[in-house]
C-alpha cells in the first residue's frame, strides 16, 4: 500500500494538464494585450505628437527670436513664401553729429565743414559690451529705410548706407570706408541720409530661413548665416551664396507643409511676419502638428 502511495506522488503532469495551463496563460495573455495595448499606444502616439510640438516650438521662437532683432526694413520675403531673409542686429546707439557740439569724430555725412577724419566717428555714451560687443567686420548701418525710398542696406549700388569697421579703439569707431559721405552736389542723390535721432544699428550678418516641405512629413526647415550681403534676395538653397554659408543648420525635421508671409502694417513704423509650420505624416500614430506664430517687426530705422 506505502509503495503505490510512492509511485502517485511522484508523478508528473500530464500532457492534457499542460495543454490546459498554455490555453488559459493564452487567454489571460490576450486579454492582457488588449486592456493594455490601447493605453500603451495610445501613450506612444501622445509623446510622438508631444515631440512634434516641441520642435515646432522651438523652431518658430528661434525664428521669431531672430525677426526681433532684424534691422529695420530689412525682412523681406521670397520664393513663394518658401524663404525669408532679415539682417541681424546685434546692438546700435548714437553716432556723434554737428549738433552735439562735443569733442570727438563726427560721422561725416558732408564735406562742409571737411571733417578731420571721415572714416572715423565716435559713440556717444557708453560702448556696448559683451555679446554686444563692437568688433572689426561687423557692419555700421545708418537710415536704413528699404526700397522706397531707395536707402537700403542690402543695395550699394544705388544709396549705400552700410559701412564695414575696420577697427574699434574705445569710443572711436573706423570704418573701411565711409559709405555716408557726399561728395558733391551731384552725388548727394546717390547718398544715404543721415539719421534724425543720430542712431546707427550694428549688423552682424544676413540671416535666411528656408522652408523645403515634403507631404509625406520628411521636409526640412534650414537657417543660413555668415554669407555675403546680396542685393537681391537668394532663393536657392543649392546654390551660392546659400550652399557655400558658414553655418547652417537644420532646424525641424518632418516638416509636411511650411511658409513664411510679410506684411506691412498701414500708418505705424511696424510690420509681422507670419511662421506656418506642420510637422508630421498625415495617418500616422502621432498625426501632425500645425504650429502659426506671427512676430512683430521694429521698422522704425
Amino acid at each position: 500500500m506505502s509503495h503505490l502511495f510512492s509511485r502517485r506522488s511522484q508523478r508528473g503532469f500530464t500532457l492534457v494538464e499542460l495543454v490546459v495551463v498554455i490555453v488559459i496563460i493564452g487567454i489571460v495573455s490576450g486579454m492582457v494585450a488588449v486592456f493594455i495595448g490601447v493605453p500603451v499606444r495610445s501613450y506612444m502616439d501622445t509623446a510622438a505628437r508631444v515631440e512634434l510640438a516641441d520642435i515646432a516650438d522651438t523652431a518658430t521662437r528661434r525664428i521669431a527670436r531672430d525677426v526681433r532683432l532684424a534691422l529695420p526694413n530689412s525682412v523681406r520675403v521670397g520664393g513663394n513664401g518658401a524663404y525669408l531673409e532679415l539682417l541681424l542686429t546685434k546692438t546700435g546707439g548714437r553716432y556723434l553729429s554737428l549738433d552735439d557740439n562735443a569733442p570727438g569724430n563726427i560721422l561725416a555725412f558732408d564735406t562742409d565743414p571737411a571733417p578731420a577724419n571721415s572714416t572715423v566717428f565716435t559713440v556717444v555714451g557708453a560702448m556696448p559690451a559683451g555679446v554686444q560687443t563692437i568688433v572689426p567686420g561687423d557692419f555700421i548701418v545708418v537710415n536704413n529705410l528699404g526700397n522706397d525710398p531707395p536707402v537700403n542696406a542690402y543695395d550699394c549700388s544705388v544709396k549705400c548706407n552700410r559701412g564695414t569697421v575696420a577697427a574699434v579703439n574705445g569710443n572711436d569707431i573706423t570704418l573701411a570706408a565711409n559709405p555716408f559721405l557726399v561728395v558733391n552736389a551731384a552725388d548727394a542723390a546717390m547718398r544715404a541720409m543721415p539719421s534724425l535721432g543720430s542712431r546707427f544699428q550694428v549688423v552682424t550678418t544676413p540671416v535666411s530661413y528656408f522652408c523645403a516641405p515634403n507631404a509625406n512629413g520628411g521636409g526640412t526647415l534650414q537657417r543660413f548665416s555668415g554669407y555675403t550681403i546680396q542685393a537681391d534676395q537668394p532663393v536657392a538653397a543649392g546654390s551660392a551664396p546659400l550652399s557655400n554659408a558658414p553655418v547652417q543648420a537644420a532646424l525641424a525635421g518632418q516638416v509636411a507643409a511650411c511658409s513664411f508671409t510679410f506684411t506691412t502694417l498701414p500708418n505705424v513704423q511696424r510690420g509681422l511676419v507670419g511662421i506656418n509650420l506642420l510637422l508630421g505624416t498625415a495617418g500616422s500614430g502621432g498625426g501632425q502638428i500645425s504650429l502659426v506664430q506671427q512676430a512683430q517687426v521694429n521698422n522704425t530705422p
